[in-house]
C-alpha cells in the first residue's frame, strides 16, 4: 500500500505575504486623500478667507459661508457615509483601496470618523505619522495603529470612478475661481465705496458741522431747523435738547468755520472726521469773542443717500478770546 501525503511545498505563498501584497500602497493612499480631503479643504479655506474680506452678514458673506458649510457636509458624506453604503469614497474607489479592520471586517461610519480624528496624531508628530506607512510592514499610519485598521488593495468598483472624480475636481476648481472673482469684485467695490465716502466727507463734512454749530439771533428758528435737518434721527433728539438749553440761556449769535479737518475712518455708510474750528460769538462788533474748539463728527448715510451727522463730540472745549476776557 502506498500512502499519498500532502506536499507542504504546495502552499507557495505564506499568509503574511498574501496580506503584504494586498496592502494599499502609499501613493494610492495619498492620491485618495487628495481627492477625498484636500479638494474639499481647498474650497473651504478659500471660502473662509473670502468670508473674512466680505462685508459681515452681507449677501456675499452668506454665499461664502453657505458654500463652505455645504462643502464640509459633502466631504463628510463622501468620507464616512458612502464607504458604508457603497463600499467606496471617490478617491479610494478611483485607486482601488479600502479601509478595513485587521481581520478584514468592514469599518462603520463611527470607525471611519474616529480614524480621521485620530489622523491628528499623524499631523501633530510633524507629519511623520503620514509617512509611517513607507516603512511599516503593514503600511499603517499612527491612526491605523491606534484603531487597529489598515488599508488594503481591492478590485475597483464596476462603475468608472474617473468621471465622478473629474466632476468633483471641476466643481472645486470652479467654486474656488468663482469665489475668488466675487471676492475681488467685493473688495474692489468696497475700496471704491470707501474712497467715495472719504471724498464726500472731506468736502461736505466741514460745511455740515459749520452749519450745525452756527446760528444768529435774528434767524435762530431757521438756523436750528437747518441743523436738525442735518442730524440723523437718533441724534436729532439730543441736538434739539441742546438747542432748547441755548434758548433758555438767552441766545447770542455764533459763527464757526473749519480751519482744518481730517477723515479718521470711512466705510460705505459711515465715517468719522476730526475738525479744528474757529469762530466768533456775539452780536455787537465791539464785543465779539473769538472761539477755538476741536470736535469729532460722526456721519451716517441715510436711506435717501445723503449724509447726516450722527454725533458731535467736543474734544477740546471752546476757548474764547476778545472783549471781556
Amino acid at each position: 500500500m502506498t500512502a499519498v501525503l500532502d506536499d507542504p511545498s504546495s502552499d507557495t505563498v505564506a499568509p503574511e505575504a498574501e496580506v503584504q501584497d494586498a496592502l494599499g500602497s502609499w501613493p494610492a493612499r495619498a492620491c485618495a486623500f487628495v481627492i477625498d480631503v484636500l479638494l474639499g479643504v481647498a474650497v473651504v479655506a478659500t471660502m473662509a478667507l473670502l468670508a473674512l474680506t466680505a462685508p459681515q452678514r452681507g449677501w456675499l458673506w452668506w454665499v461664502f459661508t453657505a458654500t463652505a458649510a455645504l462643502t464640509v457636509v459633502l466631504m463628510a458624506i463622501n468620507r464616512w457615509l458612502l464607504p458604508t453604503m457603497t463600499g467606496w469614497s471617490l478617491g479610494r474607489g478611483l485607486v482601488g483601496i479600502r479601509v478595513v479592520r485587521r481581520d478584514g471586517a468592514a469599518v462603520g461610519v463611527t470607525g471611519l470618523l474616529v480614524r480621521d480624528v485620530a489622523h491628528l496624531a499623524d499631523t501633530a508628530a510633524l507629519f511623520i505619522g503620514w509617512l509611517w506607512p513607507l516603512w511599516d510592514k503593514r503600511r499603517r499610519t499612527f491612526a491605523d495603529l491606534l484603531l487597529r485598521t489598515e488599508v488594503r488593495s481591492v478590485a475597483r468598483p464596476e462603475q468608472d470612478m474617473r468621471r465622478p472624480v473629474a466632476v468633483a475636481l471641476l466643481a472645486a476648481t470652479v467654486l474656488c475661481a468663482a469665489g475668488a472673482g466675487l471676492g475681488y469684485l467685493a473688495v474692489y467695490q468696497t475700496n471704491q465705496s470707501v474712497d467715495e465716502t472719504r471724498q464726500q466727507i472731506a468736502t461736505e463734512g466741514p460745511r455740515m458741522v459749520e452749519q450745525m454749530l452756527s446760528y444768529s439771533v435774528e434767524s435762530i428758528d431757521d438756523d436750528f431747523a437747518r441743523a436738525q435737518g442735518l442730524a440723523t434721527d437718533s441724534y436729532r433728539e439730543q441736538l434739539t435738547a441742546q438747542q432748547e438749553a441755548v434758548r433758555k440761556a438767552g441766545p447770542t449769535s455764533n459763527e464757526y468755520w473749519a480751519v482744518s479737518s481730517a477723515v479718521l475712518s470711512a466705510s460705505k455708510d459711515q465715517a468719522a472726521m476730526l475738525l479744528a474750528l474757529q469762530g466768533q460769538r456775539g452780536t455787537d462788533a465791539k464785543d465779539l469773542k473769538f472761539i477755538t474748539a476741536t470736535v469729532r463728527a460722526d456721519f451716517q448715510k441715510s436711506s435717501d443717500g445723503k449724509w447726516r451727522v450722527a454725533s458731535l463730540t467736543v474734544l477740546k472745549s471752546p476757548q474764547m478770546q476778545g472783549a471781556g476776557q
